[in-house]
Order: structure tokens, then C-alpha cells, then sequence
């Protein structure tokens, strides 16, 4: 059965919008549980400006869940990881000027780094996965640093317009599953997946687990968090039997 992380920054977003204590995060976390979320994922970045220290120590204390720490590969980053010990972190690009992740990681130009980072991760218990673009290069790279997993990054996929377009950037993502399912790789995908276009990225067989937030929480506007887990839930269902039935 494939994963489902739910990432909650987008309530920490709106919370922070206003300086105010609500609405909870650990609150949202929760919900997502409720509706059959496997994890909860979280992005603290450098600039705080969404999910806090705070809340990730609250989500590490008292929730029997999975906790994906998705960081950026700073001194900072990992010493707070190896002190909240998260099941998995995810080492992902960061700009401050960005709105959102815009890209995969540039392992091969960042190896030393990187591999340094992984390596503490690691030491301390931590699984570790990269975010990366959908090439063979990044896999390479991210299997020479010794990941155990990589994620990859769908928003190009999800953005295309066009069958044609849309069709060549999901076979980038099959191809690269492929490549990294073959190094022995665990294979993760996310970014700007929503209710309508998650259904070819679940079929692959070799995707293990994906990490979706923004479709979700905005969905919760109108039905509630815990439903809006739920429907993502069955949407995931639908697309991986073939699959499943085929393993």
C-alpha cells in the first residue's frame, strides 16, 4: 500500500499570516491522522515562515505518527534534526525569495556537502531522502551520497499543459522511479500534487510514498481536514490497484 504524508505547513501558513495561536498544527495533525494519513510532513525553514520549532517538537512529542522533516542542508537544519529525531528527513533546495520549492536539489554540484549532511543524519537513526529533479543524473548522484530514498519532484508534471506535455513529464518520473528502484533506492514523489492529476504518479509501482499539502489543506476549506485526507486516500486507492493487482 502506498504512503500518504500529509504536509501541514499550509495551516502553520495561515496561523502565521496573523500571529496568532490558532489554527493548531498539532490540531491539523491530528485530523490528518483521522482521515488515514501514514505520516505528517513538515518544512521548517530558514526563515520560519510558516512552521516553527515549536510545532515540530509538539508533532515529535505526542503523536503516535511517522514525522518527515523536510529541511534544508544547514548546520542549523541538521543539528535540530538529530535533537527531535524524526523518522525520516527530506533534504530539499531552499530561497528565501521563493514562494514555494521550485526545483530539485543539486546533489552532484553540492556532493561533499550533501553526503556530509546524510552521513549525520543517518548516524543519528534518521532515514534520509533527497528531493530531486526526475533525470538519471540526480538519482545517480543521490544514490553516490548514500540516500536511502529520493523524492521525486513532480511539479513540472503537475504544471504541464497538454496531453503531449503532460504525457513526456510523466514518463520522465517513470523513468527515473525506474533508475532509482533499481539501485535499490526507495522511491518517493511530491510537489503540487492535487486530486486530479495524483492518479498517474500513484500507479507507478515503484513510488512507495507520496507527500502532498496545499491540495489538501485547500480542499479542507470545504469539507474538513480529516475529509479532505480521506478523498486523497481513495484517490490513491483507485490509481494503484491496477498495480497492485499486477505485484
Amino acid at each position: 500500500m502506498i504512503r500518504l504524508g500529509v504536509n501541514i505547513d499550509h495551516v502553520a501558513t495561515l496561523r502565521q499570516a496573523r500571529g496568532e495561536r490558532f489554527p493548531e498544527v498539532v490540531a491539523a495533525a491530528h485530523a490528518a491522522i483521522l482521515g488515514g494519513a501514514d505520516q505528517i510532513t513538515v518544512h521548517l525553514r530558514e526563515d520560519r515562515r510558516h512552521i516553527q520549532d515549536r510545532d515540530v517538537e509538539l508533532i515529535r512529542e505526542g503523536m503516535a505518527i511517522d514525522l518527515n522533516l523536510e529541511m534544508a542542508c544547514t548546520d542549523e537544519m541538521v543539528a535540530i534534526a538529530t535533537k527531535i529525531r524524526p523518522e525520516q528527513a527530506c533534504l530539499v533546495p531552499e530561497r528565501r525569495e521563493e514562494v514555494t520549492t521550485e526545483g530539485g536539489l543539486d546533489v552532484a554540484g553540492n556532493r561533499d556537502t550533501i553526503a556530509e549532511t546524510v552521513k549525520s543524519l543517518k548516524g543519528s537513526g534518521i532515514a534520509v531522502s533527497l528531493f530531486v529533479n526526475p533525470d538519471e543524473a540526480s538519482i545517480l548522484a543521490a544514490n553516490e551520497v548514500g540516500a536511502d530514498a529520493v523524492e521525486l519532484h513532480t511539479g513540472t508534471y503537475a504544471n504541464a499543459r497538454g496531453d503531449a506535455e503532460c504525457v513526456r513529464e510523466f514518463m520522465a518520473l517513470r523513468n527515473a522511479a525506474v533508475t532509482a528502484k533499481t539501485l535499490g533506492l526507495r522511491v518517493h514523489a511530491g510537489h503540487g500534487l492535487d486530486y486530479r492529476n495524483v492518479w498517474r504518479v500513484a500507479g507507478l509501482p515503484e513510488v512507495e510514498e507520496l507527500n502532498i499539502g496545499f491540495a489538501i489543506v485547500s480542499r479542507a476549506l470545504f469539507v474538513g481536514l480529516t475529509q479532505a485526507v480521506k478523498e486523497m486516500r481513495e484517490a490513491i486507492h483507485k490509481a494503484r490497484e491496477p498495480a497492485e493487482a499486477m505485484s
